[in-house]
């Protein structure tokens, strides 16, 4: 597999452990900071094999990184790059928005027109 091949398997593999809303929501559970897998379990009200399935997902994609204190697990955001990523699908979607809600002023202001 040549380099540009190689990464976009890379790439897809990692937006692929991003498809899952449980999954985003972790990632921004942990914007700031690392927490521990009963705080996220908490935050997110998922069941634990739930949250586990979905870490165990995202670390196997180098997503999010963990250390164990004692009988706790703690995990944090392996680069804050992915906070970036974050940030910049929020604008898109918001510039998504702003352009369907600037069609729908236009249509019904031609509807208004016609009565």
């Amino acid at each position: 597999m040549n380099m540009p091949d190689a990464l976009r398997q890379f790439k897809a593999q990692l937006f692929q452990a991003l498809a899952h809303p449980t999954r985003i929501a972790i990632l921004e559970a942990l914007r700031e900071g690392e927490r521990t897998a009963g705080q996220l379990q908490t935050s997110l009200q998922v069941e634990q094999a739930n949250l586990s399935q979905h870490l165990a997902v995202l670390r196997s994609r180098q997503v999010v990184v963990n250390r164990k204190a004692g009988n706790q697990v703690h995990y944090a955001l392996s680069h804050p790059v992915f906070i970036e990523v974050l940030d910049l699908l929020k604008q898109h979607f918001y510039a998504q928005l702003t352009e369907t809600v600037s069609v729908l002023q236009a249509l019904d202001r031609d509807e208004r027109g016609r009565i």
